[in-house]
């Protein structure tokens, strides 16, 4: 599957046998993986969680992914549809997908196109709250053609039909093992999402959330050959600054994840001389999210962070905006990423057609114009500097993130230039595991956002932003009835966008797709319901003895850890 040349001839292939006999399965020993975010869960369906996502794509894979280089690849499916090769109807409303002959599951059972099928069905039951839903938007069915065949029929012409079954957010799980588990029942199978049967090259031994996870080559993985490491230890928790020096300078860690660290830090556990960082730019936005909603504790459960209440000051776009023009972006890339990072106006930064260049005024701090703006909105300044309106309410605003340094230095500033505006923000910050985990019962849970604003980073997979963009659409927001799961976090709602959005799913024209994606990310924009801070340049770090490490930004970071192998 990765191999572009089978066929080199048997005097080539004679040359290689010393390489490849060293290179068998378990060769390399252990690997040693450390995600300050440690995963909770095992299954992406129940968690948006990025550390959940990656930490599952070791076991559950999907039928096709996107490389390096953002092409999409077939995984397990034979091949990539397309119009040309009629895999893709001529009205662009079903996708046919062929599996792998041979595929099977790690307790050795056959991949077939039911539980493929399954998979849908799975994340489509109407009972339950799958947390990647929008990778199935606009599906009515997918039909089983045979046992290595489906179809994806749409409710309309999909002109990029690459959601479901593509990437880290929808891997296949087996019908076997999650038959029991759909709806409601979901969250309740531990076994099932602790320790899923997959098709990855890896398989759960012990899994202990929100600390560690112990995984062993999968023996029927397909190709014989792969992993490179008998034994993998995936270690979560801690922090960027112990994960970075774990590997770059102490040698216990091969692989740490995110160093949100500043870049002289970085620098500096370079020079420990066991491991190197490495990076790559991709969609990976840091933001403020708006929480259009009221996130009152005064209000009850039913009502609270849902549209039933809107917020009592974010409703007027003239504080939303005060907000994002009292930011000071090049000292935030400054200090928080160096070269890892650049100033961005926009959600979705890239690929440069998609790329909007029409909120550029966002780059220069203006902290007379916020205050201005929110005279205007009538806040004035009280006695203690803090701003108040006419009914008597203060400016303040509960504000909060995950707990790592670089996110504590960005609080720090902000609250510092929003007090210049008369902006009181109390701040917040939660283990990040809890933060992004998926336990609909925490009242501390990003999806939840019992906050009035919330600062994380966010990416779409692949290169077309059409599912990411189609998050913002109404009734997409978390609430009590989908056990909190849901993309629209700001829970923000306009017809206009939304029918705009269904434009972008009925074109085919690649510029008219990046047109209407930019017009998307301009309504978002310019309404200040997202406000973008930094294009964060994804930074790992590897062990200097690990090699076939290929750093992708367009799918899991994990993408290609069969070929990881160890060389000193």
């Amino acid at each position: 599957m990765r191999t572009k040349f089978a066929l080199l001839g048997a005097v080539i292939a004679l040359a290689l046998m010393p390489m490849t006999a060293a290179a068998q399965r378990g060769s390399s020993g252990q690997l040693n993986i450390i995600y300050w975010q440690a995963p909770s869960i095992l299954n992406p369906y129940l968690s948006g969680g990025t550390k959940d996502v990656e930490s599952s794509n070791i076991v559950l894979e999907p039928l096709a992914r996107y490389n390096e280089v953002g092409e999409l690849v077939p995984w397990l499916a034979e091949s990539i549809p397309t119009v040309e090769n009629g895999g893709v109807s001529q009205d662009l409303t079903s996708i046919t997908w062929t599996l792998q002959e041979g595929l099977l599951w790690s307790d050795g059972t056959p991949v077939t196109s039911a539980d493929v099928a399954f998979t849908a069905q799975y994340c489509m039951d109407p009972e339950g709250g799958c947390a990647q839903l929008r990778v199935f938007n606009g599906v009515q069915s997918v039909d089983i053609v045979d046992d290595r065949t489906v179809t994806v029929q749409f409710d309309a012409p999909t002109p990029v039909p690459y959601g479901p079954f593509v990437s880290m957010a929808s891997p296949i799980i087996q019908q076997a093992q999650f038959a029991e588990c759909t709806g409601t029942r979901a969250p309740e199978c531990t076994d099932a999402n602790f320790y899923p049967i997959g098709t990855g090259p890896f398989t759960v031994v012990d899994f202990r959330p929100n600390d560690v996870i112990q995984f062993e080559a999968n023996q029927n993985y397909r190709d014989p050959m792969l992993p490179h490491f008998q034994t993998l230890t995936f270690k979560g928790g801690g922090d960027a600054a112990s994960a970075g020096r774990a590997v770059m300078e102490t040698g216990e860690m091969d692989y740490a994840w995110n160093l949100q660290r500043a870049p002289d830090v970085i620098a500096e556990m370079a020079q420990g001389g066991a491991g190197v960082p490495i990076s790559a730019f991709g969609t990976l936005v840091e933001r403020i999210e708006i929480n259009m909603t009221d996130p009152s504790p005064d209000l009850p459960p039913e009502t609270r962070s849902t549209r039933a209440a809107p917020h009592p000051f974010f409703s007027d776009i003239r504080v939303r905006q005060a907000l994002s023009m009292a930011i000071d972006r090049e000292l935030l890339v400054e200090i928080g990423y160096g070269a890892a990072g650049q100033v961005t106006c926009n959600l979705v930064p890239a690929p440069q057609a998609f790329a909007s260049d029409a909120n550029e005024s966002c780059r220069v701090q203006d902290l007379d114009g916020a205050r201005a703006l929110l005279d205007a909105a009538g806040w004035t300044v009280g006695g203690d500097g803090i701003r108040v309106n006419g009914d008597g309410r203060r400016l303040v605003i509960d504000y909060q993130t995950s707990t790592n340094a670089v996110r504590q230095d960005f609080q720090a500033l902000i609250q510092q230039w929003w007090r210049e505006i008369g902006v009181q923000a109390n701040l917040r910050n939660i283990n990040a595991s809890v933060f992004f985990g998926g336990d609909p019962g925490s009242p501390d849970t990003f999806q939840k956002f019992y906050a009035d604003v919330e600062m994380y980073a966010n990416l779409f997979t692949g290169t077309d932003p059409q599912q990411y963009l189609g998050a913002y659409r109404c009734g997409l927001e978390p609430r009590p009835d989908t056990q909190w799961q849901g993309e629209n976090i700001n829970r923000f709602c306009d017809p206009a966008y939304d029918a705009l959005h269904a434009e972008l799913t009925q074109t085919a024209s690649i510029s008219e797709r990046a047109r209407i994606a930019r017009e998307l990310n301009d309504i978002l924009i310019q309404n200040y319901v997202v406000i973008p801070l930094v294009h964060r340049g994804r930074v790992d770090a590897r062990a200097n003895s690990l090699a076939g490490v290929l750093l992708n930004t367009w799918d899991s970071g994990l993408w290609n850890i069969a070929d990881w192998r160890r060389v000193q």
